[in-house]
């Protein structure tokens, strides 16, 4: 099975963005490759709450949007009270550079908040949508450039546990999916707004026969390419689509992510992209691993009978790891989706977070705030668990040699500790 060498897949991410944010940075929730992977090196192995710390910065609630990094900047989406905001901060002390309000209305539907969906920037601009459907652009000055409401235009959400899902940045148009139908009887929808405007290029319908609460899906939105194809991915619902980018079209479907119809299979674990394969998780069973031909809709090449939930799968392009929500990392080879050693429990806490890749090593977060820190090879090892207390939903983000960790009390800034020069 093909798989284009990662190096080759760097450079044709980082040349798709206009202007896309340095080597090194973590411009959205899953990182520089949109994959949950760093090519950092020098990352930490061990810390705590008070050893081997940059710094850390004061949260005012829980959120599980993933602080995004930018040279020098840092930019989350908050919540404080009912109030939803956009916070900048300093990356080298954690200060905060500015706060711009967003809207009202912030809620808890469960664990989570309207604040989960994260922010995503070019290096010269940063957007953010909340769980409320405004979605704003700013420089990194800190000024409004626009600002819309999905819900006032488009309708009122009816997802049950409240929206999560963040916005897709490519070639400078946001790609946001609405996928829900628990709480209403309206259709769900993918919409295109234009970066620098905010205007939506199109909207189109997402069509489904999923039940009750499966046509609620908390995914992220995809970008498939592989050879010529370049497709936008929509996970949810039953079904995982491909839509042409430029009009929103639905190109192909692929069913059974609900082979049971079962009535409460929202999804939440967002697909990735390795090579010439497209890994979807649904609700626990099945996983799909589907080859994408260069034309044509993609085919079943191996699935997986019980996998994650929560946590999306990443992969190093040859091993797949899958951490579930009790924090059992379990890994796969590509080729044919076979089990590689024996899984191993991370932790003590249930798993929100997905886990990131760098370095060789894999950094898993769990709700308490434990960080495994798993060798990846044959055999995985845990080298390291560490503590930094409070409340996680939030993923880590890799940038510039740090590790940022968000709890419910702090965003926690780790790297390396500085060598200490030998006596004379």
């Amino acid at each position: 099975m093909f798989r284009p060498p990662r190096i080759a897949l760097v450079a044709a991410l980082l040349t798709l963005a206009l202007p896309f944010s340095a080597a090194g940075d973590w411009p959205n929730w899953r990182g520089p490759e949109r994959d949950s992977t760093s090519a950092e090196e020098k990352l930490p192995l061990r810390w705590s709450a008070e050893d081997n710390l940059c710094w850390k910065a004061p949260m005012t609630a829980l959120s599980g949007a993933t602080p995004i990094v930018s040279g020098d900047r840092i930019f989350l989406q908050a919540a404080d009270g009912e109030r939803l905001e956009l916070w900048s901060l300093a990356a080298k002390d954690g200060s905060v550079v500015w706060k711009r309000p967003l809207d009202g209305g912030n809620r808890i539907p469960r664990k989570h908040n309207l604040s989960s969906p994260s922010p995503v920037t070019d290096g010269e601009h940063v957007w953010v949508m909340t769980g409320t459907g405004v979605v704003a652009a700013f420089d990194f000055a800190g000024k409004m450039l626009w600002r819309r409401d999905l819900q006032k235009d488009y309708g009122p959400f009816g997802i049950l546990w409240g929206y999560a899902s963040s916005p897709l940045l490519v070639d400078g148009t946001l790609y946001i999916q609405v996928l829900h139908g628990m709480k209403t009887d309206d259709p769900s929808y993918v919409v295109a707004l234009d970066g620098a405007s905010g205007e939506s290029r199109w909207k189109v319908e997402r069509k489904t026969d999923a039940l009750l609460e499966s046509p609620d899906a908390y995914t992220t939105p995809v970008l498939l390419e592989v050879g010529e194809r370049r497709e936008l991915v929509i996970s949810g619902a039953d079904y995982v689509t491909g839509h042409d980018l430029a009009s929103g079209k639905e190109l192909w479907r692929v069913g059974g992510l609900n082979p049971n119809r079962e009535k409460n299979y929202r999804l939440v674990g967002t697909p990735v992209v390795t090579g010439d394969l497209l890994i979807v998780p649904s609700r626990v069973s099945p996983l799909l691993a589907l080859k994408i031909p260069p034309e044509g809709t993609p085919a079943v090449a191996w699935r997986l009978e019980r996998a994650g939930d929560v946590p999306s799968p990443l992969t190093d392009g040859e091993t797949l790891f899958i951490v579930n929500d009790r924090g059992i990392l379990r890994r796969f080879d590509l080729d044919d989706g076979s089990e590689l050693g024996e899984p191993l429990r991370l932790g003590a806490g249930n798993h929100s977070a997905s886990p990131v890749l760098a370095g060789g090593h894999l950094y898993a977060i769990d709700e308490k705030g434990t960080t495994a820190v798993v060798k990846v090879g044959d055999p995985a090892e845990i080298v390291a668990e560490n503590q930094t207390p409070g409340f996680t939903l939030a993923s880590p983000a890799v940038a510039d040699g740090r590790i940022y960790l968000r709890t419910d009390e702090f965003l926690y800034c780790v790297e390396m500790p500085p060598q200490t020069a030998p006596a004379r």
